[in-house]
């Protein structure tokens, strides 16, 4: 596990490249993408914040903000709507290949 939120998060967006579509439907309306949506899960759970805490972080982290590749912020909402769909697909379940890259505490 890393202690980096930039490796944390170069790490996600590869791994959910290769295993998330770009957007969740055809009619998605494309701000944010379904990868980038899933790192700032990702972001949220390392910092052990809630879904505005995550957006207060990035709004002071621009150099993330680049990383991800976002030109504006997700109201805390869009970050819980995609937390509830990837759950429902089973993309944040234990035995999903996307939940291996989350990080965990330590035992």
């Amino acid at each position: 596990m890393t202690r980096s939120p930039k490796a944390l998060a170069r790490m996600v967006l590869r791994v959910a490249r290769q295993a998330l579509p770009a957007y969740s439907t055809k009619y998605s309306r494309h701000d944010f993408t379904q990868r980038q949506l899933f790192a700032m899960l990702a972001l949220k759970q390392f910092f052990k914040t809630d879904y505005r805490g995550i957006v207060a972080l990035l709004a002071d982290m621009e150099e993330l903000q680049r990383l991800l590749g976002i030109a504006k912020l997700p109201h805390y909402t869009t970050l819980q709507k995609a937390h509830d769909r990837l759950l429902k697909k089973g993309l944040l379940s234990g035995s999903s290949p996307l939940f291996s890259v989350l990080p965990t505490k330590a035992a």
